[in-house]
């Protein structure tokens, strides 16, 4: 298949589908999207907080992919294990949780006072 644009976005799809299929973390975070998305509209957020939901969740999936293809790639480079290929692999884990607990945080900011105002 030549490489176009349309391959190109096809590839992307396929890996986007793949990492759902295949990766535990990446359902957990697509599950928690689907709650704080029906959260989200049940509690009436705002533009502004949904831009922020958005950006954030999309900044967790985003990393698990990163970290997804970071560890495939030290996998098939470093088959044995190496300190610093686990080193690889355990900094990509960290930055996807700090991108969860940067998520987390926002999310916190945002549904929380919504959330106390229901009590």
């Amino acid at each position: 298949m030549k490489n176009t644009i349309f391959s190109s976005f096809i590839n992307a799809f396929k890996g986007i589908a793949k990492l759902f299929k295949t990766e535990r973390n990446a359902q957990i975070h697509a599950f928690a999207l689907v709650v704080v998305v029906i959260l989200g509209v049940y509690l009436s957020l705002d533009t502004t907080e949904w831009c922020l939901v958005i950006l954030c969740s999309g900044m967790v999936i985003a990393a698990e992919g990163f970290n997804t293809a970071i560890e495939h790639t030290v996998d098939i480079l470093s088959p044995d294990i190496q300190e610093k290929a686990g080193n690889a692999k355990d900094i990509a884990a960290g930055a996807v949780l700090l991108a969860a607990i940067a998520a987390g945080v926002v999310g916190t900011l945002i549904f929380g006072p919504k959330i106390l105002l229901l009590f």
